[in-house]
């Protein structure tokens, strides 16, 4: 395993015998990347290794909520692609999490999110065919996934133990193995005991909420697929990922009113600028709807 700062190392050190950056590119490069540490490690990212694409995603969020230019946000996500593309070269890391993340333009890099009936096409589409062969527990996961803002990780990997349905909680272990208490709806409540019902009648191999037929449990992959499938069958043509329905989750609570504080807390994020991209994201919104049906607007 290879650390952040080991990594920064080596990449500083390159850049300034290899790359033919300029002494103020190379400086401000630098200035850039300990600011995007910062982040990781504020997240409990460590290792190279350890870094996803959405916390790429989710500093260059944080950097749009906290007003960065436009200029200064194009130059910090090239100074993370060319460290990123460094560490899989030198074989730091086994991929590139920011391939593919183009020159930040504002509307790319806001969190998208369903509308309220688009979700509830979603989460009604497996009670429309209770005869497909997990209509029960897909159901559970499309749930959890709005109703408690979980990240897929989070999701596949959710021990039986960390539900208290009498408490109506769950207990998620985020990044950093970070401990967070998320409350339970009624809805989710309800299609989660649907679910341990029919769970318990089947092979159980392993301790996780979420299994397959064989009784393991569900990988990353299979939890995606669950999601594609029922947004199909729900209609909906445009891509759906279960972050998502995480973004749906965090912006519908702060269109209703929510102190941004606790969405943050419910997020299980570890900075408060992260989670303020939805804010942005929620404002956006007021603003559309008042200029389409206000009559002075």
């Amino acid at each position: 395993m290879t650390s952040l700062n080991t990594a920064l190392d080596r990449y500083l050190q390159m850049a300034v015998f290899e790359a033919g950056l300029s002494e103020a590119t190379l400086s401000a490069y630098g200035a850039d990347l300990r600011r995007y540490l910062a982040f990781l490690e504020q997240n409990d990212i460590e290792q190279i290794e350890e870094v996803a694409r959405e916390d790429v995603l989710d500093h260059l969020g944080g950097l749009i909520a906290s007003g960065l230019q436009a200029r200064s946000l194009a130059r910090h996500l090239s100074a993370i692609r060319r460290f990123h593309q460094f560490a899989r070269d030198e074989q730091l890391a086994p991929g590139d999490p920011a391939e593919g993340i183009e020159t930040p333009r504002l509307a790319r890099l806001l969190p998208h999110s369903l509308g309220h009936d688009e979700v509830e096409r979603l989460l009604a589409a497996p009670g429309k065919d209770p005869d497909a062969p997990h209509a029960v527990r897909d159901t559970a996961i499309l749930e959890l996934f709005y109703s408690c803002g979980l990240r897929i990780s989070e999701l596949a990997n959710l021990p039986g133990s960390n539900l208290d349905m009498s408490e109506g909680v769950l207990r998620v272990r985020g990044k950093g193995s970070k401990v967070r208490l998320v409350p339970l709806g009624r809805q989710a409540q309800a299609r989660l005991l649907a679910w341990l019902d029919f769970r318990a009648d089947g092979p159980i191999a392993d301790d996780t909420v979420f299994l397959n037929d064989k009784g393991k449990r569900l990988n990353r992959g299979a939890v995606w697929r669950v999601v594609k499938h029922w947004v199909r069958a729900a209609g909906i043509t445009r891509n759906v990922t279960p972050h998502m329905l995480r973004h749906s989750f965090a912006t519908h609570l702060l269109d209703h009113g929510a102190d941004l504080r606790a969405v943050q807390e419910l997020l299980g994020h570890a900075d408060i600028s992260t989670t303020q991209i939805y804010t942005y994201v929620s404002v956006a919104r007021q603003r559309e709807a008042h200029q389409k049906f206000h009559p002075r607007a």
